[in-house]
């Protein structure tokens, strides 16, 4: 396996576009389109909010269905979240634009939607959008870039990655594209991700390992605690790199098409941690030595969901009391007197915390590992062989500014 440029267009068979539909914001690209020459296998996982909006019913409905997929039609800006009857019916009517303007079935065709709740989408924009996008859709690295960038919101930055793996004997690749910024706090994912692959593999098989891979990847980071209405997470297989179809979990063709897709989905995961609404620092925290798999991952994700070690991060300051607290009410059970803390990693690594008092270490130090773009805190739980690692950013004074006027 091996990483290379680009996103939903590096796999043979996809083309993407982006489009101006004027949907909320002014001045950039707010749809984007991707497309397979042919239909493709898909699978998705959604959010378990019980407040979903028109598009993640839609595309449920689709996915579980078993129903091919051919395109999928995004938009930023406006989510479609409790608009009722006429947001569904809106889904349906971008998919009908779509079905017409690119040839294909309607029911091939996946949406998605982020950004302001309780809007209705303007809808004659949108299917305007939908025209241009058939228009523009092209393949090649960059067209795949310009449909990351359609679709962020308070993102800083596009999310992409790809990588080149053999299956069969075949050169096959994986690419994604995501987007998420705020209201990130999965339980699933709270994002929109994009995974395509030209790989060949059953759809039961796809959905079980995409099923898995979310458990570690995407549902392992947090920002503010909040999960979406909109999570969406789709993975597109065409078949077009012309492997024997995997249908196998035991061989080897299903591990290497298994870690190629946890590669992408753990990048993009990271890449939207690190881009926290207002942060400046992404925060790694790795639990090892933790009685059960299912406890690592509590410990972890308590630690990283902690405003107070957040904001401690943001301020540089090595006040480790709080990460020791956030371990103690996770709700995992551990011994704080058989617990180790380190801020920071290899070399660089340094003991904060052990046997239930505080490290001899110093603090300049420790602030130094604190004021990097990536600080890593590792708790060493003496219990067992369980390891997990979870993602989140610091929390900031613009992380206020932002969501106070978000809908203006």
């Amino acid at each position: 396996m091996k990483k290379i440029e680009g996103g939903v267009t590096a796999a043979q068979g996809f083309e993407a576009a982006s489009a101006a539909a004027h949907i909320k914001y002014e001045g950039r690209t707010d749809m984007a389109l991707v497309f397979s020459k042919v239909p493709c296998v898909c699978a998705g996982t959604f959010t378990t909010n019980v407040v979903k909006a028109a598009p993640v019913i839609w595309d449920r409905d689709m996915v579980y269905s078993g129903k091919p997929a051919h395109a999928v039609i995004v938009n930023s800006g406006i989510a479609n979240a409790c608009t009722g009857v006429q947001g569904m019916d809106y889904c349906r009517q971008t998919a009908e634009e779509a079905a017409a303007c690119l040839d294909i079935d309607a029911d091939s065709v996946l949406v998605g939607s982020t950004g302001v709740i309780g809007f209705q989408l303007p809808i004659d924009r949108i299917k305007a959008g939908v025209r241009k996008l058939a228009e523009n859709k092209r393949p090649g690295i960059e067209a795949g870039t310009e449909a990351a960038k359609a679709i962020m919101t308070t993102d800083t930055v596009h999310k992409e990655t790809a990588y080149e793996f053999e299956a069969g004997g075949k050169k096959a690749v994986i690419g994604g594209m995501a987007k998420g910024s705020g209201m990130i706090h999965p339980n699933m994912c709270t994002m929109l991700g994009y995974v395509t692959t030209d790989a060949a593999i059953e759809k039961a098989l796809l959905q079980k390992a995409l099923g898995e891979i979310v458990q570690e990847t995407f549902n392992m980071i947090s920002v503010d605690g909040d999960t979406s209405t909109n999570d969406t997470l789709l993975v597109l297989a065409n078949g077009l790199a012309g492997n024997a179809v995997i249908a196998d979990e035991n061989s080897a063709d299903y591990a290497a098409f298994y870690e190629a897709l946890r590669t992408v989905c753990r990048e993009l995961a990271m890449k939207m941690a690190g881009d926290g609404e207002g942060c400046t620092r992404l925060i790694e925290t790795r639990v090892i030595h933790a009685d059960s798999l299912e406890n690592a991952r509590i410990f972890a994700k308590s630690v990283i969901t902690s405003s107070l070690t957040k904001a401690a991060v943001f301020g540089r300051d090595a006040n480790w009391g709080r990460i020791l607290c956030a371990l103690g009410y996770s709700g995992a059970s551990f011994d704080p007197e058989n617990c180790d803390l380190y801020f920071g990693e290899g070399e660089d690594q340094i003991l904060i915390f052990t046997n239930g008092s505080a490290a001899d270490y110093s603090e300049e130090k420790a602030t130094e590992l604190l004021s990097g773009e990536k600080v890593v805190i590792t708790a060493d739980m003496h219990m067992g062989d369980a390891d997990a690692t979870a993602w989140g950013c610091d929390l900031t004074y613009d992380y206020v500014k932002i969501n106070a006027d978000y809908r203006s």
